[in-house]
């Protein structure tokens, strides 16, 4: 009698444990970083450690449902049941920086006695989190609002990218470059948008998001030593601008989503960097993104481009008139076909932007005719749009242009991130990957792992790429301070449509902004290592064929460089100072490398070479580079994984090489 009284009040404090508020710990599976879930009478909390080292303080996070959150119910004190296990598992990434890599970590799931669960894995370089509802089969449900507070135990230096258009921050372009103060210093008066990095001295903290799917995306706004999240509100009702038949929000509701049944909510993700280096090769973005969906790829060919609108359409030395016409893109595909590039793009002009009609091309088109010929000599053509134009004609638009032989769309213009654009391009994504046809984002908000769902999606926008060269005066944006910061933040998120190859290039003393035949700012090999250090399987080539043309050399060494590859690895490089990128296409390798505005002397080992003997062509600054920063100088030697080179960095500048294996 004894034991069996004793068994029941065992099971009893057992059973009043696994109820009560709690919570529970989590390693990584290195067992270096330890993350808690904390639920207590005034909220759940999430804190972050690296041994006794406190990365993320004690942090809210809840969900708000129809006006109360859980953390109003007190039902949710009750844990209904709790699981954990650990998981390492191959990710197949077609596209991406490597073909595929290992994901493992801990993951624990906390399902309450409201319906709703809360899922955390933990990873050797980060953590990431998200809400579930388990108990809302067959129901309709609005989410008032999310928090996620992101506490810090010190005024850490932050890097934040504001909206450009503080009126209505939400209703922007997300290019920006980065505000870097410590976190009370922030503009507390304008949202920021992700990536977002917060230095915490041991670590460097990424703020990200992921499997970001029917719901609006997160922004944060600074308080003192706290990031909050912020999210765009249902849109209401809409209106067009006369200029494009672009839509925008003219009005919204006063919630930020609506949902139907049992569903994750988008991963929230705190990377954890210790060396500069591991930044621009976090995969934990991609790693928690919803699988393929549309099967077979082999039908996408990532590829490099010939384009118009940066140079617009600046030809010259031809016999006839350059601009939106069949002369000039038979121009452009000639070029094309002559260094391998596999597309040329028609930006906009081809179709009339202020109209809701993609199917009829300007007079002075012969679309099926231009596809012809471009399919003779090797070269197809994508059309680029405007989001909403494409979006409400979709399967005819589609279907008509997959028939001609388009391969795809660039898609312009979202500038939004509320729940109806979010579904907007997953529903965009699906139709054209039923049609073959590959996809570049433009104009629309960070990745958040949708290339891995949907793999025609072979690019996105989101930075502050080389389209603001033509209206950036240097004295209010330091791009090569940017191009030197953005891959080791905005490249963890996923692809950057940069748009590079400038072959018009000016020192910090010359630079101005110049719209029909645009400059930028730094040398000539800054721009070339942009080829290796970007990942971007759909590669521009920026300026006009005619620049290209008379150095055919240093075109054909762009032309070789692969836009996917087998391994990539980042040698060195310093945030906001400078970057080293090596990666790996079969047996060969490409680095480039880039420095701020700053001369730089760095001396690169090739250690990350297997054993053999390389060929090394090199395309670094020139001894006058920093006078002319289209000086330049081609070297060509032996190397092997012994092999150490020192190599000289112009203000601005940069380097590129190309090895290959004897």
């Amino acid at each position: 009698m004894k034991i069996k009284n004793i068994l029941t009040i065992l099971c009893l404090l057992i059973s009043s444990n696994l109820s009560a508020v709690g919570g529970h710990k989590l390693k990584s599976p290195n067992g270096n970083l330890e993350a808690e879930l904390i639920i207590e009478e005034d909220g759940i909390f999430l804190q972050l450690k690296e041994g006794e080292t406190v990365l993320l303080d004690k942090s809210r996070i809840d969900l708000e449902i129809e006006g109360k959150g859980l953390a109003s119910n007190k039902a949710y004190h009750r844990i209904k049941k709790y699981t954990s296990k650990s998981v390492k598992e191959t990710i197949k990434a077609p596209f991406y920086r490597n073909p595929e890599f290992e994901s493992e970590y801990q993951q624990s799931h906390t399902n309450l006695n409201n319906g709703f669960a809360i899922e955390l894995r933990l990873f050797n370089d980060g953590l990431a989190y998200r809400f579930c509802t388990t108990g809302f089969k067959n129901k309709e449900y609005k989410i008032k609002n999310e928090i996620a507070e992101f506490n810090f135990s010190d005024n850490f230096v932050s890097y934040l990218p504001y909206s450009t258009n503080p009126k209505k921050p939400e209703a922007q372009a997300f290019q920006a470059t980065y505000d870097v103060k410590p976190l009370s210093d922030q503009a507390t008066n304008n949202l920021a948008f992700l990536p977002a990095v917060v230095d915490a001295k041991k670590a460097k903290l990424t703020l990200m998001e992921s499997d970001l799917e029917s719901y609006p995306g997160m922004f944060i706004k600074p308080d003192g030593k706290t990031l909050k999240a912020w999210f765009a509100k249902y849109p209401k009702s809409f209106d067009y601008y006369t200029w494009r038949y672009q839509r925008y929000v003219t009005s919204t509701e006063d919630y930020i989503a609506t949902c139907k049944g049992n569903r994750n909510f988008p991963w929230r993700i705190i990377a954890v960097s210790h060396d500069d280096t591991e930044m621009p090769v976090n995969n934990l973005v991609y790693a928690l993104a919803s699988p393929n969906r549309i099967g077979d790829t082999s039908w996408i060919k990532p590829g490099q481009v010939a384009w118009d609108w940066w140079n617009d359409w600046g030809v010259s030395g031809v016999d006839f008139a350059a601009g939106i016409n069949m002369d000039t893109y038979k121009y452009y595909i000639d070029f094309a076909a002559k260094y391998g590039l596999s597309y040329i793009i028609l930006d906009e002009g081809w179709f009339k932007p202020s109209v809701n009609d993609m199917l009829t091309v300007i007079p002075e088109l012969n679309l099926p005719e231009l596809v012809a010929y471009g399919k003779q000599k090797g070269v197809r053509i994508i059309l680029w749009t405007i989001f909403n134009v494409l979006d409400d004609n979709l399967d005819k638009i589609c279907k008509t242009y997959s028939d001609m032989g388009i391969a795809g769309f660039k898609a312009d213009f979202l500038d939004r991130d509320d729940q109806e654009g979010v579904e907007m391009i997953y529903r965009i994504a699906e139709v054209c990957a039923k049609y073959h046809l590959m996809l570049d984002y433009h104009g629309i908000y960070k990745p958040t792992g949708i290339n891995r769902t949907y793999p025609n999606i072979v690019n996105f926008e989101s930075c502050f790429g080389m389209e603001e060269a033509k209206w950036t005066k240097h004295d209010e944006k330091d791009m090569p301070l940017y191009d030197v910061t953005f891959p080791f933040i905005r490249m963890q998120s996923g692809f950057v449509d940069f748009t590079p190859g400038g072959m018009r290039n000016a020192t910090a003393k010359d630079f101005q902004p110049i719209y029909y035949n645009p400059l930028t700012m730094g040398t000539r090999c800054h721009q070339l290592a942009m080829y290796v250090i970007h990942d971007s399987p759909l590669t521009m080539l920026a300026d006009n064929p005619t620049a290209y043309e008379q150095e055919p050399e240093y075109t054909r060494f762009i032309a070789s460089i692969p836009v996917t590859y087998d391994e990539t690895k980042i040698p060195m490089g310093k945030m906001g100072e400078y970057i080293v990128t090596a990666r790996r296409k079969g047996n060969n390798w490409y680095v480039g490398g880039q420095t701020n505005w700053s001369e730089r002397d760095l001396t690169l080992s090739f250690s990350f070479l297997p054993t053999g003997i390389f060929e090394a062509v090199i395309y670094k600054d020139g001894v006058n580079a920093n006078k002319n920063a289209c000086d330049y100088k081609v070297e060509t030697l032996q190397v092997n994984n012994s092999t150490s080179l020192p190599i000289h960095l112009a203000s601005g500048g940069g380097f590129a090489i190309r090895l290959i294996k004897k």
